[in-house]
């Protein structure tokens, strides 16, 4: 079922539309059958399983952090071996943290700042005016081993799906206004990561580039 799911999602996709198989709670049996089916790349939301995890695959698989980061836990993550992007860089603290953990390994990390555009205190992120000024004040330029490649963000948790829609647009707009106006030196600042299994269509539509599917992939979770 998970090649057949995968293989369904692929073929629906966009050209220049990176998909995350998120496999955060699943065995890392099944993470290899969608690794034999084709896909390289994987998300996950907590530091202890993807650091089980990866020495389980193969070496070219490719690990995203998509999770909340806490500030203890960096430098571990930091340490995982094919670790290309953290999509989940919530507050300017937690940058600077990861910045320095990295500059500490010698390495430079790839990272997605994260939008809170959604109707839900539980979420956490910059607000669009927040991010904006980061990036009018070229805070971007103060780091030493971190690279901003784009912006991450979720939707509102509701049936709504124009305010989904709405939400979606948002982080977009602002993604735009940044490489367009405030930052258009910005290198490789081109990911516009938004969408999971139930909304993953309408994210494509408003311009998402990395969608992060999992129940859709890999079924229900083992919590």
């Amino acid at each position: 079922m998970i090649s057949e799911n995968l293989h369904s999602i692929t073929a629906s996709l966009p050209a220049g539309v990176t998909l995350v198989a998120v496999s955060k709670f699943h065995p890392a049996e099944a993470v290899r059958e969608a690794y034999d089916a084709g896909q390289r790349v994987f998300g996950e939301s907590r530091v202890q399983e993807i650091t089980a995890k990866a020495p389980l695959l193969p070496t070219d698989t490719e690990w995203h952090f998509i999770g909340h980061l806490q500030t203890n836990k960096v430098a571990q993550l930091l340490r995982i071996h094919n670790l290309k992007l953290i999509h989940s860089i919530d507050s300017d603290r937690l940058l600077r943290i990861v910045d320095r953990e990295a500059a500490k390994l010698g390495k430079t990390v790839d990272v997605l700042l994260e939008l809170h555009v959604a109707d839900e205190q539980t979420k956490s992120g910059f607000s669009i005016a927040e991010l904006e000024q980061w990036m009018r004040d070229r805070q971007f330029e103060t780091l030493q081993a971190t690279h901003i490649r784009g912006v991450m963000g979720m939707a509102t948790n509701t049936d709504d799906t124009e305010r989904i829609r709405a939400d979606f647009r948002a982080i977009r707009s602002c993604y735009d206004r940044i490489i367009n106006e405030i930052a258009p030196d910005l290198r490789r600042f081109d990911v516009v990561s938004m969408g999971m299994s139930h909304d993953y269509p309408t994210a494509i539509e408003e311009g998402a580039t990395m969608v992060r599917v999992g129940t859709s992939i890999f079924g229900e979770r083992n919590y």
